[in-house]
Protein backbone atom coordinates (compact mmCIF):
# COMPACT_ATOMS: atom_id res chain seq x y z
CA UNK A 1 0.00 0.00 0.00
CA UNK A 2 2.89 2.69 0.83
CA UNK A 3 4.53 1.87 -2.19
CA UNK A 4 1.49 2.85 -4.14
CA UNK A 5 1.08 5.93 -2.13
CA UNK A 6 4.67 6.55 -3.17
CA UNK A 7 4.12 5.83 -6.61
CA UNK A 8 1.13 8.00 -7.19
CA UNK A 9 3.39 10.68 -4.89
CA UNK A 10 5.68 11.06 -7.51
CA UNK A 11 3.28 10.87 -10.37
CA UNK A 12 1.74 14.00 -8.89
CA UNK A 13 5.13 15.44 -8.26
CA UNK A 14 5.57 15.77 -12.52
CA UNK A 15 2.54 18.25 -12.39
CA UNK A 16 3.22 20.46 -9.46
CA UNK A 17 6.79 20.93 -10.94
CA UNK A 18 5.47 22.60 -13.66
CA UNK A 19 2.16 24.50 -12.27
CA UNK A 20 2.81 27.85 -12.16
CA UNK A 21 1.94 30.38 -8.84
CA UNK A 22 -1.83 31.01 -10.73
CA UNK A 23 -2.76 27.48 -10.62
CA UNK A 24 -1.41 26.85 -7.38
CA UNK A 25 -2.67 29.71 -5.47
CA UNK A 26 -6.36 28.49 -7.22
CA UNK A 27 -5.76 24.91 -5.76
CA UNK A 28 -4.97 26.22 -1.99
CA UNK A 29 -8.56 28.68 -2.62
CA UNK A 30 -10.39 25.52 -3.43
CA UNK A 31 -9.18 24.12 0.01
CA UNK A 32 -9.54 26.87 2.08
CA UNK A 33 -13.39 27.03 0.72
CA UNK A 34 -14.31 23.60 1.17
CA UNK A 35 -12.97 23.25 4.45
CA UNK A 36 -15.24 25.86 5.20
CA UNK A 37 -17.90 24.39 3.50
CA UNK A 38 -17.06 20.75 5.24
CA UNK A 39 -17.13 22.61 8.72
CA UNK A 40 -19.96 20.38 9.87
CA UNK A 41 -18.90 17.01 8.40
CA UNK A 42 -15.21 17.68 10.00
CA UNK A 43 -16.12 18.69 13.43
CA UNK A 44 -18.52 15.93 13.50
CA UNK A 45 -15.57 13.28 13.03
CA UNK A 46 -13.24 15.35 15.20
CA UNK A 47 -15.93 14.45 18.28
CA UNK A 48 -14.91 10.52 17.10
CA UNK A 49 -11.94 10.83 17.68
CA UNK A 50 -11.76 13.55 21.32
CA UNK A 51 -14.45 10.79 22.76
CA UNK A 52 -11.77 8.19 21.70
CA UNK A 53 -8.94 9.77 23.78
CA UNK A 54 -11.30 10.73 26.50
CA UNK A 55 -12.53 7.08 26.88
CA UNK A 56 -8.43 6.07 27.04
CA UNK A 57 -7.63 8.59 29.69
CA UNK A 58 -5.84 10.83 27.42
CA UNK A 59 -4.33 14.00 29.28
CA UNK A 60 -6.66 17.14 29.05
CA UNK A 61 -3.66 19.38 27.23
CA UNK A 62 -3.61 16.78 24.72
CA UNK A 63 -7.26 16.61 24.49
CA UNK A 64 -6.81 20.31 23.61
CA UNK A 65 -4.12 19.52 20.48
CA UNK A 66 -6.64 17.21 19.43
CA UNK A 67 -10.12 19.47 19.85
CA UNK A 68 -11.26 21.06 16.56
CA UNK A 69 -14.06 23.80 17.13
CA UNK A 70 -15.70 26.22 14.26
CA UNK A 71 -13.44 29.07 15.17
CA UNK A 72 -10.02 26.45 14.52
CA UNK A 73 -11.53 25.10 11.88
CA UNK A 74 -11.68 29.08 10.56
CA UNK A 75 -7.88 29.36 11.76
CA UNK A 76 -6.95 26.88 9.53
CA UNK A 77 -8.78 28.02 6.17
CA UNK A 78 -7.68 31.37 6.86
CA UNK A 79 -4.27 30.01 7.27
CA UNK A 80 -3.95 29.23 4.03
CA UNK A 81 -5.56 31.76 2.52
CA UNK A 82 -2.44 33.51 4.43
CA UNK A 83 -0.47 30.80 2.37
CA UNK A 84 -2.16 32.60 -1.28
CA UNK A 85 -0.73 35.95 -0.46
CA UNK A 86 2.66 34.97 -0.37
CA UNK A 87 5.04 34.60 -2.76
CA UNK A 88 5.88 31.61 -4.57
CA UNK A 89 8.82 30.30 -3.35
CA UNK A 90 9.86 28.33 -6.25
CA UNK A 91 12.26 29.47 -9.75
CA UNK A 92 13.71 32.30 -7.57
CA UNK A 93 17.20 33.20 -8.93
CA UNK A 94 18.97 33.08 -5.93
CA UNK A 95 22.45 34.08 -7.48
CA UNK A 96 23.94 34.22 -11.20
CA UNK A 97 26.45 35.73 -13.31
CA UNK A 98 28.23 35.04 -16.61
CA UNK A 99 31.45 33.45 -16.80
CA UNK A 100 34.56 34.65 -19.03
CA UNK A 101 33.85 31.70 -21.29
CA UNK A 102 30.17 32.77 -21.73
CA UNK A 103 28.24 30.66 -19.84
CA UNK A 104 25.30 32.00 -18.01
CA UNK A 105 24.75 29.99 -14.69
CA UNK A 106 22.26 30.75 -12.17
CA UNK A 107 21.16 29.10 -9.02
CA UNK A 108 17.76 28.80 -8.82
CA UNK A 109 14.89 27.80 -6.15
CA UNK A 110 13.19 24.12 -6.60
CA UNK A 111 10.70 22.12 -4.55
CA UNK A 112 11.84 19.93 -2.74
CA UNK A 113 9.93 16.94 -4.37
CA UNK A 114 8.06 14.24 -1.75
CA UNK A 115 7.64 15.26 1.37
CA UNK A 116 6.53 12.89 3.94
CA UNK A 117 4.89 14.02 7.36
CA UNK A 118 5.16 12.10 10.89
CA UNK A 119 2.83 13.54 13.08
CA UNK A 120 0.45 13.34 16.21
CA UNK A 121 -2.40 14.50 17.82
CA UNK A 122 -2.33 17.46 15.86
CA UNK A 123 -5.20 17.27 13.00
CA UNK A 124 -4.29 21.15 12.09
CA UNK A 125 -1.16 20.10 10.96
CA UNK A 126 -3.13 17.75 8.21
CA UNK A 127 -4.01 21.22 6.32
CA UNK A 128 -1.13 23.44 7.63
CA UNK A 129 1.16 20.86 6.22
CA UNK A 130 -0.34 20.13 2.87
CA UNK A 131 -1.26 23.75 1.89
CA UNK A 132 2.28 24.58 2.55
CA UNK A 133 3.93 21.49 0.73
CA UNK A 134 1.73 22.75 -2.42
CA UNK A 135 2.11 26.44 -2.38
CA UNK A 136 6.39 25.44 -2.56
CA UNK A 137 5.29 22.77 -5.18
CA UNK A 138 6.01 19.46 -3.28
CA UNK A 139 3.48 16.44 -2.82
CA UNK A 140 2.97 15.19 0.99
CA UNK A 141 2.35 12.23 2.51
CA UNK A 142 1.13 12.25 5.07
CA UNK A 143 0.90 9.76 8.00
CA UNK A 144 -0.93 11.16 11.37
CA UNK A 145 -1.49 9.14 14.71
CA UNK A 146 -4.17 6.78 15.55
CA UNK A 147 -5.62 9.45 18.19
CA UNK A 148 -6.82 11.79 15.22
CA UNK A 149 -7.17 9.27 12.70
CA UNK A 150 -10.93 10.26 11.92
CA UNK A 151 -9.85 13.81 11.97
CA UNK A 152 -6.94 13.36 9.72
CA UNK A 153 -9.03 11.20 7.00
CA UNK A 154 -12.13 13.57 6.97
CA UNK A 155 -9.22 16.81 6.08
CA UNK A 156 -7.88 15.15 3.60
CA UNK A 157 -10.99 13.86 1.59
CA UNK A 158 -11.67 17.45 1.77
CA UNK A 159 -8.31 18.58 0.41
CA UNK A 160 -8.29 15.99 -2.19
CA UNK A 161 -11.81 16.81 -3.70
CA UNK A 162 -10.57 20.57 -3.30
CA UNK A 163 -7.84 19.53 -5.91
CA UNK A 164 -9.87 17.70 -8.42
CA UNK A 165 -12.28 20.90 -8.79
CA UNK A 166 -9.47 23.19 -9.37
CA UNK A 167 -8.13 20.49 -12.08
CA UNK A 168 -5.29 19.56 -9.43
CA UNK A 169 -3.90 15.76 -9.30
CA UNK A 170 -5.30 14.38 -5.78
CA UNK A 171 -2.52 13.00 -5.17
CA UNK A 172 -0.83 16.08 -4.49
CA UNK A 173 -2.33 15.24 -1.00
CA UNK A 174 -2.63 11.85 -0.12
CA UNK A 175 -2.65 10.38 4.05
CA UNK A 176 -1.62 7.38 5.29
CA UNK A 177 -4.67 5.75 7.06
CA UNK A 178 -2.35 2.82 8.76
CA UNK A 179 -1.82 4.27 11.95
CA UNK A 180 0.54 0.73 13.26
CA UNK A 181 4.35 1.63 14.27
CA UNK A 182 4.90 -0.32 11.39
CA UNK A 183 3.36 2.12 8.90
CA UNK A 184 5.83 5.02 10.13
CA UNK A 185 9.08 2.54 10.03
CA UNK A 186 8.19 1.85 6.46
CA UNK A 187 7.71 5.57 5.70
CA UNK A 188 10.97 6.35 7.20
CA UNK A 189 13.03 3.69 4.76
CA UNK A 190 10.98 5.35 1.41
CA UNK A 191 14.29 6.35 -0.38
CA UNK A 192 13.07 5.89 -3.26
CA UNK A 193 9.54 7.55 -3.57
CA UNK A 194 10.30 10.09 -0.75
CA UNK A 195 12.43 12.81 -0.86
CA UNK A 196 12.24 14.35 2.85
CA UNK A 197 10.88 13.64 6.27
CA UNK A 198 9.66 15.79 9.37
CA UNK A 199 8.53 14.37 12.27
CA UNK A 200 6.11 16.81 13.97
CA UNK A 201 5.15 15.80 17.61
CA UNK A 202 6.69 14.62 20.96
CA UNK A 203 10.25 13.92 22.31
CA UNK A 204 9.42 9.92 21.39
CA UNK A 205 8.58 10.67 17.74
CA UNK A 206 11.67 12.81 16.72
CA UNK A 207 13.88 10.60 18.07
CA UNK A 208 12.24 7.43 16.28
CA UNK A 209 12.85 9.20 12.98
CA UNK A 210 16.19 10.26 13.74
CA UNK A 211 17.32 7.19 14.64
CA UNK A 212 15.65 5.14 12.11
CA UNK A 213 14.95 6.78 9.30
CA UNK A 214 17.31 6.33 6.00
CA UNK A 215 14.99 9.22 4.52
CA UNK A 216 17.10 12.77 5.04
CA UNK A 217 15.09 14.41 8.25
CA UNK A 218 14.25 17.73 9.42
CA UNK A 219 13.79 17.36 12.95
CA UNK A 220 11.87 19.41 14.59
CA UNK A 221 12.30 19.55 18.21
CA UNK A 222 10.45 19.61 21.42
CA UNK A 223 10.43 22.67 23.36
CA UNK A 224 11.41 23.26 27.13
CA UNK A 225 11.44 27.01 26.81
CA UNK A 226 13.19 28.84 29.55
CA UNK A 227 12.44 32.45 30.53
CA UNK A 228 15.18 34.24 32.44
CA UNK A 229 13.83 37.31 34.90
CA UNK A 230 17.65 39.59 34.82
CA UNK A 231 18.34 41.61 37.89
CA UNK A 232 17.37 44.34 36.33
CA UNK A 233 14.43 43.45 34.82
CA UNK A 234 10.81 45.13 34.89
CA UNK A 235 9.01 42.59 37.49
CA UNK A 236 5.62 43.19 36.31
CA UNK A 237 6.39 42.46 32.66
CA UNK A 238 8.02 39.75 33.73
CA UNK A 239 5.21 38.04 35.56
CA UNK A 240 2.65 39.18 32.44
CA UNK A 241 4.65 37.63 30.05
CA UNK A 242 5.52 34.10 32.13
CA UNK A 243 1.43 34.04 32.55
CA UNK A 244 0.99 34.50 29.05
CA UNK A 245 3.62 32.14 27.74
CA UNK A 246 2.82 29.65 30.15
CA UNK A 247 -1.13 29.26 30.74
CA UNK A 248 -2.51 30.39 27.24
CA UNK A 249 -1.87 27.38 25.67
CA UNK A 250 0.14 25.06 27.41
CA UNK A 251 0.09 22.31 25.36
CA UNK A 252 2.50 23.24 22.85
CA UNK A 253 6.02 23.67 21.89
CA UNK A 254 6.45 27.08 22.74
CA UNK A 255 5.08 27.59 25.64
CA UNK A 256 7.54 28.34 28.54
CA UNK A 257 8.61 24.91 30.48
CA UNK A 258 11.50 26.64 32.82
CA UNK A 259 11.86 29.48 34.22
CA UNK A 260 15.53 30.51 35.75
CA UNK A 261 15.34 33.78 38.45
CA UNK A 262 18.43 36.10 39.24
CA UNK A 263 18.75 35.81 42.75
CA UNK A 264 18.52 39.31 43.55
CA UNK A 265 14.94 39.43 42.56
CA UNK A 266 13.84 36.53 43.09
CA UNK A 267 12.32 36.73 46.93
CA UNK A 268 10.01 39.44 45.43
CA UNK A 269 9.71 38.23 41.70
CA UNK A 270 8.44 34.72 42.19
CA UNK A 271 5.40 35.77 44.72
CA UNK A 272 4.53 38.07 41.86
CA UNK A 273 4.50 35.06 39.69
CA UNK A 274 3.08 32.29 41.77
CA UNK A 275 0.30 34.74 42.43
CA UNK A 276 -0.38 35.16 38.61
CA UNK A 277 0.05 31.28 37.48
CA UNK A 278 -1.94 30.61 40.89
CA UNK A 279 -4.99 31.74 38.32
CA UNK A 280 -4.42 28.31 36.67
CA UNK A 281 -3.77 26.11 39.04
CA UNK A 282 -0.05 26.09 38.25
CA UNK A 283 2.06 23.64 40.02
CA UNK A 284 5.79 24.90 40.66
CA UNK A 285 9.20 22.75 40.89
CA UNK A 286 11.34 24.59 42.56
CA UNK A 287 15.10 24.16 43.81
CA UNK A 288 15.83 24.58 47.22
CA UNK A 289 15.80 28.99 46.96
CA UNK A 290 12.88 28.67 45.14
CA UNK A 291 11.03 26.51 47.99
CA UNK A 292 12.55 28.82 50.72
CA UNK A 293 10.55 31.65 49.26
CA UNK A 294 7.66 29.63 47.87
CA UNK A 295 6.97 26.75 50.74
CA UNK A 296 4.19 25.47 48.43
CA UNK A 297 6.29 24.74 45.58
CA UNK A 298 7.67 20.95 44.80
CA UNK A 299 11.12 19.99 44.97
CA UNK A 300 12.48 19.88 41.61
CA UNK A 301 14.42 17.11 40.72
CA UNK A 302 16.62 16.53 37.75
CA UNK A 303 13.86 15.34 34.85
CA UNK A 304 11.88 18.05 36.15
CA UNK A 305 14.28 21.01 34.62
CA UNK A 306 14.56 19.11 31.33
CA UNK A 307 10.81 18.46 30.90
CA UNK A 308 8.84 19.43 28.16
CA UNK A 309 5.46 19.31 30.27
CA UNK A 310 2.84 20.35 28.09
CA UNK A 311 0.47 21.34 31.01
CA UNK A 312 0.06 23.06 34.04
CA UNK A 313 3.18 22.61 35.51
CA UNK A 314 6.90 25.12 35.68
CA UNK A 315 9.97 24.50 36.92
CA UNK A 316 12.31 26.91 38.58
CA UNK A 317 15.65 27.69 38.97
CA UNK A 318 17.13 30.17 41.06
CA UNK A 319 20.79 31.58 39.16
CA UNK A 320 23.35 33.53 40.96
CA UNK A 321 24.21 35.65 38.11
CA UNK A 322 23.52 35.65 34.34
CA UNK A 323 26.19 33.29 33.53
CA UNK A 324 24.78 30.76 35.78
CA UNK A 325 21.64 31.26 34.20
CA UNK A 326 23.31 30.84 30.59
CA UNK A 327 24.53 27.39 31.60
CA UNK A 328 21.60 26.16 32.89
CA UNK A 329 19.71 27.07 30.18
CA UNK A 330 21.88 25.47 27.44
CA UNK A 331 22.46 22.16 29.26
CA UNK A 332 18.82 21.56 29.73
CA UNK A 333 17.11 23.57 26.01
CA UNK A 334 15.81 21.85 23.72
CA UNK A 335 16.99 24.59 21.31
CA UNK A 336 13.77 25.97 20.05
CA UNK A 337 12.98 29.23 22.19
CA UNK A 338 14.51 30.84 24.96
CA UNK A 339 14.07 34.12 26.57
CA UNK A 340 15.54 37.06 28.90
CA UNK A 341 13.45 39.72 30.50
CA UNK A 342 15.83 43.08 30.94
CA UNK A 343 16.01 46.73 30.85
CA UNK A 344 20.00 45.92 30.82
CA UNK A 345 21.11 46.45 27.03
CA UNK A 346 24.37 44.42 27.59
CA UNK A 347 22.59 41.72 29.63
CA UNK A 348 20.52 41.22 26.24
CA UNK A 349 23.27 40.79 24.00
CA UNK A 350 25.24 38.57 25.97
CA UNK A 351 21.95 36.65 26.25
CA UNK A 352 21.05 36.50 22.79
CA UNK A 353 24.57 36.13 21.86
CA UNK A 354 25.15 33.34 24.34
CA UNK A 355 22.13 31.34 23.75
CA UNK A 356 21.92 28.56 21.24
CA UNK A 357 18.34 28.08 20.07
CA UNK A 358 16.68 28.66 17.14
CA UNK A 359 14.51 31.27 18.62
CA UNK A 360 16.05 33.63 21.52
CA UNK A 361 13.58 36.53 22.38
CA UNK A 362 14.41 39.89 24.65
CA UNK A 363 11.10 40.73 26.40
CA UNK A 364 8.44 38.87 24.71
CA UNK A 365 6.77 35.72 24.95
CA UNK A 366 7.92 32.40 23.78
CA UNK A 367 4.78 31.95 22.57
CA UNK A 368 5.56 34.19 19.07
CA UNK A 369 7.53 30.87 17.85
CA UNK A 370 5.09 30.46 15.33
CA UNK A 371 5.06 30.35 11.12
CA UNK A 372 1.90 32.49 11.36
CA UNK A 373 3.26 35.06 13.99
CA UNK A 374 6.81 34.97 12.20
CA UNK A 375 4.99 36.18 8.90
CA UNK A 376 5.09 32.93 6.99
CA UNK A 377 1.81 32.05 7.18
CA UNK A 378 1.03 28.69 8.59
CA UNK A 379 3.95 26.31 9.27
CA UNK A 380 4.93 23.01 9.27
CA UNK A 381 6.86 22.96 12.25
CA UNK A 382 9.54 24.28 14.16
CA UNK A 383 12.92 22.97 13.18
CA UNK A 384 15.24 22.96 16.13
CA UNK A 385 18.77 21.64 13.76
CA UNK A 386 20.89 23.74 12.16
CA UNK A 387 20.58 22.16 8.61
CA UNK A 388 18.80 22.11 6.42
CA UNK A 389 16.93 24.62 8.09
CA UNK A 390 16.57 26.29 11.63
CA UNK A 391 13.27 28.01 13.26
CA UNK A 392 9.72 28.00 11.88
CA UNK A 393 9.62 25.71 8.81
CA UNK A 394 7.67 27.90 5.86
CA UNK A 395 7.30 28.27 2.45
CA UNK A 396 10.95 29.04 1.60
CA UNK A 397 12.46 26.28 4.14
CA UNK A 398 10.31 23.56 1.68
CA UNK A 399 12.33 24.07 -1.43
CA UNK A 400 15.79 23.26 -2.21
CA UNK A 401 18.19 24.54 -5.33
CA UNK A 402 19.23 23.56 -8.41
CA UNK A 403 21.62 25.54 -11.03
CA UNK A 404 20.78 26.22 -14.58
CA UNK A 405 23.67 26.74 -17.21
CA UNK A 406 22.98 28.20 -20.43
CA UNK A 407 25.77 28.38 -23.25
CA UNK A 408 26.08 28.87 -27.01
CA UNK A 409 28.46 25.97 -27.51
CA UNK A 410 30.71 26.01 -24.97
CA UNK A 411 33.01 23.11 -24.52
CA UNK A 412 35.27 21.50 -22.78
Amino acid sequence: MLTQIGIKAKKAERFLMTASSAQKNKALGAIAEELTANCDYILSCNELDVKNGREKGMSESLIDRLSLNADRIKGISDAVRQIIALDDPCGKVISGGVRPNGLRIEKVSVPLGVIAVIFEARPNVTVDAAALCLKSGNTVILRGGKEAINSNKAMAEVMRKALVKADFPEDCIQLVEDTSRESATALMKMNDYVDVLIPRGGAGLIKACVENSSVPVIETGTGNCHIYVDKDADLQMAADIIYNAKTSRPSVCNACESLVIHKDVAEKVLPMIYDKLSEKAVIFHGDEICREILPEALAATEEDFGKEYLGYEISVKVAENIDEAIDHIMKYSSGHSECIITDNYLAANLFTASVDAAAVYVNASTRFTDGGEFGFGAEIGISTQKLHARGPLGLPELTSQKYIISGNGQTR
